[in-house]
């Protein structure tokens, strides 16, 4: 029932920036953690960042200083600055989000299709 759509991935010179969104819709009651994770070609899936319903963020060490998540509650909306990109986070990035439904107030846990980011030298 609840359904994520991502974009905002591309081609990026070293240095560059790119914006990542994610969009949830459905039968959605509330929503509780969002986050990113990504993924290289061969590579275990990584946390990225995470934000939670208060706004507390939590960032892999990779990236702490040069990407900031937030999110729209009135828009159901994660995104993802990313600043000064470097090759090393080329990736497959995936969207997650924690939510309820209204259905039977199950809980689900829900990820995105993937964007690809990758970062030329």
């Amino acid at each position: 029932q609840v359904q994520l759509v991502e974009s905002g991935g591309g081609l990026v010179q070293f240095g560059g920036s790119l914006r990542l969104s994610c969009v949830a819709s459905g039968s959605i009651s509330s929503i509780y953690g969002m986050g990113w994770y990504r993924q290289a070609p061969g590579k275990q899936r990584e946390l990225v960042a995470r934000i939670n319903e208060g706004g507390s963020t939590n960032y892999a060490d990779s990236v702490k200083g040069r990407f900031t998540i937030s999110r729209d509650n009135a828009k159901n909306t994660v995104y993802l600055q990313m600043n000064s990109l470097k090759p090393e986070d080329t990736a497959v990035y995936y969207c997650n989000v924690q939510a309820s439904e209204h259905a039977r107030g199950a809980y689900v846990v829900i990820w995105g299709q993937g964007t690809l980011v990758t970062v030329s030298s």
